[in-house]
């Protein structure tokens, strides 16, 4: 896990990318048993060419007895453009949503800040036991909360999509954040496994995540300028939102 950190470019982000990198596996190590999840050596660590900018991306990724993958990634575009993007992927067996964050920082500050737990289930309704624990958060009443793009029908009620207006924003988000990673990691370490009929239902939910979240033009067109066409498809379903057999 200690792999994503090797480099110098988590020191280079946007602080709150950097704290927040460190939070989520801090939460990951402190409630999860973990073990090493291995990417493809060459998609580990990448640099490329944007517009004349040094794009970098640095992946680390993990699995447990719960989560066939936790994916952390950070990458940064010149001095323009920090990004943090984070999703947790169940086992199909078990009855859980999706965890997903992502920050985007330019050089005016973080412009997008989105954290949700996503439902897999075939009612597309998170768990009493998730609704409970997520209505009970304190309403930190955000200033700019920002519309959710045309495929965000996988969100759940309780997605924040803001845009933070000053520091004291920044370290409100990073606490829900952790706050929604906590949730997640104590009820799927005390989840049991569904069965048969189930697991497809939410294979299913899966896989419709993964489906919508790679009609992100944005990240894709990135990805293409960078690298190419056929580097970006592989990267988006094959990193980013792999999609369960």
């Amino acid at each position: 896990m200690t792999q994503v950190f090797k480099s110098d470019l988590k020191e280079r982000l946007h602080p709150l990318i950097n704290q927040l990198g460190d939070s989520i596996v801090d939460t990951w190590r402190s409630h999860l048993d973990l073990s090493p999840f291995e990417l493809p050596e060459e998609l580990g660590y990448v640099e490329g060419k944007l517009e004349g900018e040094r794009l970098t991306i640095q992946n680390c990724c993990a699995q447990s007895r719960e989560f066939r993958k936790m994916h952390l990634e950070l990458a940064k575009v010149g001095e323009n453009l920090d990004i943090l993007h984070c999703v947790m992927f169940p086992k199909s067996e078990y009855p859980l949503p999706m965890f997903g964050c992502d920050i985007v920082a330019g050089k005016k500050g973080i412009s997008a800040a989105i954290v949700d737990l996503s439902p897999t289930s075939g009612d597309k309704k998170l768990s009493s036991q998730y609704q409970e624990k997520l209505s009970s958060l304190e309403d930190d009443n955000f200033q700019d909360v920002r519309e959710l793009p045309p495929w965000g029908d996988i969100f759940s009620p309780y997605c924040l999509f803001i845009r933070p207006s000053d520091e004291q924003e920044e370290q409100k988000f990073l606490h829900r954040v952790v706050n929604f990673l906590t949730i997640h990691c104590q009820i799927a370490t005390s989840s049991n496994q569904v069965n048969e009929q189930e697991k497809q239902l939410y294979l299913e939910g899966q896989k419709h995540y993964c489906n919508q979240q790679q009609k992100n033009d944005k990240t894709r067109k990135i990805l293409e300028k960078a690298f190419g066409i056929d580097w970006a498809d592989t990267y988006m379903t094959k990193v980013l939102f792999d999609i369960p057999e």
